[in-house]
Order: structure tokens, then C-alpha cells, then sequence
């Protein structure tokens, strides 16, 4: 299937912004919805509107039972072997939260935690505030000169008993990926309990829980081009179970008294409240979409433009690129000598194009690259060659507008 005829099925890239059609670069931040999410959920709304696993009622029985199916798409989406594992969250962020909260009766004073030096701040924050209550050790596992991940410095950190490792399977600032198979492997190995923030990679790279090896994976409904407000904390059954809820109340209980309470099963007890119906829905439409592609074709696809786009940037006049390497995914990070990134980002609005400026919920990385911010392109299945050669000719104006070059 080409771009051109995924690109008609997303409304919002129709639209022009100004005298510009719209130029989306900004995917790792969120993709675009294509019509069939829009209208699961539209249609859930006027329809099957009914709370969920608690109505002995039909319309309640339809929607409980919409909503489980959509588990089960997750399970098979990503090969989970259970469809228990799947726990629906509001996104990545909460997904990480919980399972830091989680797991802070299984650590203790001194315990190390070593975090990806990439990581987005919600792979990084809540491992933090886990820190602070047990007295555990957060380590940043270094990068190499490269920019990637220094699997020779992890290996020596390991040697050193470990109780977590928390990685990134792609970057969100410099689109690097991490062999999370081996990684996870060693990891494991080594008696560490190993995390995965597939945020980035799920709506571009075929996710194997399996296959990884990872403990946990978690990943955002909205950056596979599903909605909002959902995401998927995937974890092994038995490390699942030994999770302390971190919200209590409806939905997660086996029973309630006065003087005590005994949670329910998996994933229940780990879903309290009301889940985000409609957005679970919407994802489950999501996995529709992204099954009716040829994955393999789109994802060389997307390959191919990414070199594009980093070989076509680096050769305009003062840009650097960071951790731009041929097997990276989705995003490009870069800079334009002397201008501030923000500059650039709101020129090239004003052609047209979208991209993101900023430190990208990656602020240690800024710091470790002596940087306040960058520009980042990042692309998705509906994006063309076309949008490559707008891009570079707005960053073309951009550069004479700044710079008089």
C-alpha cells in the first residue's frame, strides 16, 4: 500500500495551515488518527455507551465485551502469552508510574536502578521518586561518542548487583534503538528486573514481548495512531502479581469489608476506576489499521525517508545532526548553528511544517549533549518523499531568513 493511499485515510492532512498544506513532522510527539479510529469511537459513543464488566444489562454486555476484545488484540498485537498481562493504562507515562509504585516494597536502602541516559522523563522520573522512598541508587548507563547506548559500560554495571534496569527501545529525541534482546537477556541474567519504554517504537517497529525478553513493556495508544488517554503496561504474569496496586477502589476487588479488603485477579487489580472505554476502543481500531498495512513494506519505507531526510539536512549549511545513524527509527534531532531551535520551529510553522522544538521530556540527554534544545523531525506511515522536499526547501528559506545564507 503506498503513502498516498494510507495518507487519504487520515482527515487532518487534508487540511492546509495557511496558503501550506499541512507538512506533519512531529509523530513522535503524537500521530494522526485515521478515519476507522475516529469512528470506533464515534460510534461507541452513539451506540454501545455503557460502563464496563459491571452492568447486567445488554448494552453493558456489548461494551464489556468490545473492550475485552480489544485486549486480546493487544495480546495478539504484541505476542503476549497471556491476555492478562495486558493492563490498560491512560498511557506510557501512568504505565511506568504504576509499575514503579508497584514494585517499591521489593526494593531497598542501596539497591541500584540503572536507567537508559536517553530516556524520556517518564522513564527516568518515576524511577527517581522510587529512589527517594527506598533509598535506592538511580545510575545513568553512559553513552557512547556515537550517541547509542554503551553496551560494554552496561555489561561492567551489571556485574554489581542490580535490581532494575530501565531502557529505551527507541529514543524519542534521537530515534536511536537498543538491542533490547540482548540487553534484556543479559539483563535478566545479571538477577535485574528489565523495563522497556516502547513508546516510540510500537507504531514503527514490530514489538514481540516475547522475542525482546523484557519484563515489562510499556507503550501509548496515541503514538500508533490511536487516540489519547490509553495506553498498555505489558509485564510477565508472574512479576505482575507481585505488583502493589497503585490506585484501589471499583473495579479491582475481590471483596470489601470494613476492617479489610482482598484484591481481585489480574488484570483487574491493577485497573481501578472506570478504564478510558472509548480510547481502549479507539485503540483497538488503532491495531486494525496497523494490521491492514504491510508492515515490512512501510517500515523499509519509512527507512528510506528517514536517510533521506538525514542525508538531505546534513548537507544544508550549518546544521548538526545528533546520533543520526542508518538503523535509527522515526526521528531526527538536530540544530542550526548560532540560531535557537525555537526560531527555527516557528519558521518553519509558518511555511507549513510541523516538527517539535524543545528538550523533548529528555533533559538529562540536553545536558549531556550541552545543549538547552533541539529541533526534531520525526515521521509516520503516512508521510512521503514530498514531505521530505518540503521540509528541506522550508529549512532552505529558514537558513536565508536567519542566517543570509
Amino acid at each position: 500500500m503506498s503513502s498516498s493511499i494510507i495518507r487519504q485515510q487520515f482527515p487532518l492532512l487534508q487540511q492546509m495551515m495557511g496558503s501550506y498544506p499541512l507538512c506533519y513532522l512531529d509523530n513522535a510527539a503524537t500521530s494522526q488518527k485515521p478515519e476507522r479510529v475516529i469512528q470506533a469511537m464515534d460510534d461507541y459513543y452513539r451506540r454501545n455507551n455503557a460502563n464496563v464488566h459491571r452492568g447486567s444489562y445488554q448494552l453493558s454486555a456489548a461494551a464489556t465485551s468490545a473492550f475485552e476484545a480489544v485486549r486480546l488484540k493487544v495480546q495478539q498485537f504484541i505476542h503476549a502469552p497471556q491476555p492478562q498481562e495486558v493492563i490498560f493504562t491512560h498511557g506510557t507515562t501512568e504505565a511506568l508510574n504504576l509499575l514503579a509504585y508497584g514494585l517499591g516494597k521489593q526494593l531497598q536502602p542501596g539497591d541500584r536502578i540503572l536507567v537508559d541516559s536517553t530516556a524520556h522523563h517518564a522513564n527516568l522520573v518515576p524511577w527517581q521518586q522510587l529512589a527517594q522512598r527506598c533509598g535506592a541508587e538511580i545510575i545513568a548507563i553512559p553513552l557512547t561518542h556515537e550517541l547509542r547506548l554503551d553496551h560494554q559500560a552496561l555489561k561492567v554495571l551489571l556485574q554489581q548487583p542490580t535490581k532494575l534496569v530501565a531502557l529505551s527501545h527507541v529514543s524519542n529525541v534521537l530515534g536511536s534503538v537498543n538491542d533490547i534482546p540482548t540487553l534484556a537477556q543479559e539483563i535478566r541474567a545479571a538477577g535485574a528486573i528489565c523495563v522497556v519504554d516502547g513508546a516510540q517504537a510500537i507504531g514503527h517497529l514490530p514489538v514481540d514481548v516475547q522475542l525482546l525478553g523484557c519484563d515489562f513493556y510499556a507503550f501509548s495508544g496515541h503514538k500508533m495512531y490511536g487516540p489519547t488517554g490509553v495506553g498498555v503496561l505489558w509485564g510477565r504474569q508472574s512479576r505482575l502479581e507481585t505488583l502493589e496496586p497503585m490506585l484501589t477502589g471499583g473495579e479491582m476487588i475481590k471483596s470489601v469489608s470494613f476492617a479489610h479488603t482482598e484484591f481481585g485477579e489480574l488484570p483487574f487489580r491493577l485497573e481501578a476506576g472506570t478504564p478510558p472505554i472509548a480510547e481502549v476502543i479507539g485503540l483497538g481500531a488503532a491495531i486494525d489499521f496497523l494490521n491492514s498495512l504491510e508492515r515490512d513494506q512501510v517500515q523499509q519505507q519509512e527507512q528510506q525517508l528517514l536517510l533521506q531526510l538525514q542525508q538531505q539536512l546534513a548537507a544544508l549549511p550549518g546544521i548538526t545532526l545528533y546520533g543520526a545513524h542508518a538503523d535509527n527509527s522515526g526521528a531526527l534531532a538536530f540544530n542550526l548553528a548560532g540560531e535557537h531551535h525555537q526560531d527555527v520551529g516557528i519558521l518553519l510553522d509558518q511555511q507549513g511544517v510541523a516538527i517539535r522544538c524543545g528538550h523533548h521530556c529528555a533533559m538529562p540527554l540536553m545536558q549531556l549533549l550541552g545543549l538547552k534544545g533541539c529541533c526534531r523531525a520525526s515521521l509516520g506511515v503516512y508521510n512521503n518523499a514530498d514531505d521530505i522536499e518540503r521540509f528541506i526547501k522550508a529549512m532552505r528559506t529558514t537558513i536565508t531568513m536567519l542566517t543570509g545564507e
